[in-house]
């Protein structure tokens, strides 16, 4: 299935151990490259995450981003930790007999001293299980969005395809009136400037033009690349790549017919045949 590497996903996960939110985009790129932003309690989770996206993506610079809310409850109930607390202020009583200006102990100061006071935290393990269910439920909705918007690539590619494969039927059928008229056209010549022309010097002329704007070759491998490109779609794997060489082969076909046109018409299918192959191009550089 033909998936865009432009994307976007996210995923709420409220649990009783907090809110978890994952916010995915994705954008097109060479290959994967894949930008995380943790809270610092979750790094230990980072190469995991890492490797789920490495086994469900293979191209696209992908930024995740994962924000955590601590429950109302836990942000509002504080803990004492007692034995450092009177450890405190048993220095403190020390210290102030030790002096003979003893000062008032401050029970700010004491809160403050780290470890004193500390949040009641939530259970990291049932946290950490939370997070990798939610973030294996955003990348599912990643790719969806991918395949999704890859269907539509897909279709306006097909579409130029059958274009394509039109204008190369078009250029095949009127070749023999194009040379028939080049023909005409230099036997009318020949008359108005009343030379005797050798009718077979003549004929050796237009056997020279033919070969010279033979584009039967172009033409058939301009068309088999077509069927390549159509059965290419069809793949379930990523073709981004191959996809991307069949355009320069295709560009290369319509470049030398361009070159070998004898007629405006020719000319013009040639000029058409770049622009459909353009716009497939710039697309298929979306393509994972």
């Amino acid at each position: 299935m033909t998936r865009s590497m432009t994307a976007f996903a996210r995923q709420e996960a409220p649990t009783e151990q907090g809110d978890l939110t994952w916010e995915i985009r994705s954008v097109n790129h060479r290959y994967l490259e894949v930008s995380l932003r943790l809270d610092e309690r979750f790094r230990p989770l980072e190469m995991k995450i890492r490797k789920l996206f490495a086994d469900k993506l293979t191209r696209g610079k992908v930024d995740a981003v994962l924000r955590y809310k601590a429950p109302e409850q836990q942000q509002a109930a504080l803990e004492i930790n007692q034995d450092l607390a009177k450890s405190l202020i048993a220095s403190c009583d020390e210290l102030a007999m030790m002096t003979t200006r003893p000062a008032p102990i401050n029970m700010l100061d004491v809160l403050q001293w780290p470890g004193v006071l500390k949040a009641n935290t939530p259970d990291q393990k049932t946290l950490d299980q939370a997070i990798m269910t939610s973030v294996n439920k955003a990348i599912k909705e990643l790719i969806e969005t991918r395949e999704t918007e890859g269907a539509a690539l897909q279709q306006m590619i097909e579409q130029r395809c059958i274009d394509i494969n039109n204008i190369a039927i078009e250029t095949r059928k009127n070749m023999p009136v194009i040379l028939e008229q080049h023909r005409q056209r230099l036997a009318d010549r020949v008359a108005d400037l009343q030379v005797n022309l050798d009718p077979e010097r003549l004929e050796q002329e237009m056997v020279i033009l033919a070969q010279k704007s033979d584009v039967a070759e172009e033409l058939d491998r301009l068309q088999s690349h077509i069927i390549e490109v159509q059965n290419v779609l069809q793949r379930d794997e990523p073709i981004g790549r191959r996809l991307d060489f069949l355009m320069q082969e295709l560009n290369r076909e319509a470049n030398t017919l361009a070159s070998k046109s004898i007629d405006t018409g020719t000319t013009r299918n040639s000029v058409d045949l770049k622009v459909l192959i353009e716009q497939m191009r710039e697309q298929i550089q979306n393509i994972e």
